[in-house]
């Protein structure tokens, strides 16, 4: 009653027009317009409905392997989101159905369709609250949709070091003007199993970020969607920090991963910068991941068997440029070390160069991609590996 009491109270203070504004500021996602939607007559309750799909084709040409090719629906995603009662009270789903989505089921395992569910609520214009299911709030490529990318996957480091989506509470203090010095404060107190999980557990994670933007706030939310698509008249940059610790987790990358045969407390440090200024796009980040010991073991039938923490540092750079007729270039170089304990077992240090062109049709919603990739793998044993492939990608959403 008193949190109800509180709410309405606060509702009169809140213009229902600052509504979109603050979903892209809670729960970043690519927007363009606002799907398919209803309200009721009443105004309590809204409904949004969007889609995605994400289509592609691969080329794989991998040192001393043959030729080979993947066709595959990447991303297919549903998404609802809207409130009950005021603007305050919002809720978001989102559903995932392509199997590069959803994974590979497994013995034991919950499936994996359940991406978002979570409620939030916004006190005042500074603190928002978020309790449910949704992504941390960890390094910025990372918390950037998928459908926002420029090139047609995260990196590297991300695939490696990211501390995805968990269930819990998250506590946001938002202080946002649109051309002078902002800042953000966004914090978690999450289970540390990740996403669909329902094992019993004793530990916490937990997870602080802090977010600069020494000129203000981008454009339509720009420091959430990779490429100036909305050519910035002004520069527009933003500089964040995250420091993320899970205690006793069973898995090799803290929410995902394989299973570990012994719990091991994990800490992540990510460090981003993203700058856009007529049509211009420069981003930066640092991520690693580190734990006491990174090696857990078991004897198994006589036979002792080792896995490991995905521990270790790696740095992503990327650049574009993003013509007026929405044709777009971009490059990234990444480097990714492990820790010298599993670099022994010849688990590679990896440096991978990324080269794609875009052509926006309807901003992120509708676009074509172009990409060429190229890993070079470095093991223990002094081998190398060199592996490419060239991909081919068509997205469309509302």
């Amino acid at each position: 009653m008193l949190l109800l009491a509180f709410a309405g109270n606060a509702h009169a203070q809140i213009k229902y027009s600052e509504y979109e504004e603050f979903k892209l500021a809670s729960l970043p996602y690519y927007n363009y317009g606002k799907g398919l939607g209803m309200t009721s007559a009443d105004s309590i309750f809204q409904l949004n409905i969007r889609f995605r799909m994400q289509n592609r084709i691969t080329v794989f040409e991998n040192e001393g392997e043959e030729t080979s090719y993947d066709a595959q629906v990447r991303r297919l995603r549903l998404r609802f989101d809207g409130y009950v009662g005021n603007p305050q009270f919002q809720y978001v789903i989102q559903l995932s159905f392509s199997p590069g989505d959803v994974g590979q089921v497994e013995e034991g395992k919950n499936i994996n369709i359940i991406r978002d569910a979570a409620i939030t609520y916004r006190a005042n214009k500074h603190w928002n609250f978020v309790f449910g299911q949704t992504k941390l709030p960890g390094n910025r490529q990372r918390i950037n949709s998928s459908g926002g990318l420029q090139l047609t996957d995260r990196s590297i480091n991300n695939a490696s070091f990211n501390i995805d989506r968990d269930f819990g509470i998250q506590v946001y203090y938002l202080n946002e003007h649109k051309d002078k010095f902002s800042y953000n404060v966004k914090t978690a107190i999450s289970s540390g199993n990740g996403r669909n999980n329902t094992n019993k557990d004793t530990k916490v994670a937990l997870t602080g970020k802090l977010e600069i933007l020494p000129f203000g706030k981008f454009t339509k939310g720009g420091e959430y969607f990779e490429g100036d698509i909305a050519r910035e008249q002004t520069p527009k940059l933003m500089l964040s920090g995250v420091f993320h610790q899970n205690n006793g987790s069973w898995s090799e990358k803290g929410q995902q991963g394989k299973a570990l045969y012994e719990a091991r407390t994990l800490k992540n440090v990510f460090v981003d910068a993203i700058l856009k200024y007529q049509g211009w796009a420069g981003m930066f980040s640092y991520m690693n991941r580190t734990t006491n010991d990174p090696l857990t073991t078991r004897l198994n039938e006589g036979v002792l068997e080792t896995s490991y923490v995905y521990a270790g540092e790696g740095n992503d750079y990327q650049l574009s440029y993003t013509f007026p007729s929405k044709w777009e270039v971009i490059g990234r170089y990444s480097r990714q070390n492990v820790v010298s304990d599993i670099y022994k077992l010849n688990v590679p240090n990896t440096k991978q160069f990324s080269l794609g062109i875009t052509k926006y049709i309807w901003e992120h919603a509708f676009k074509i991609q172009g990409e060429i990739t190229y890993d070079k793998l470095h093991f223990h044993d002094a081998s190398t590996k060199n592996n490419w492939y060239f991909r081919f990608q068509i997205e469309m959403g509302i």
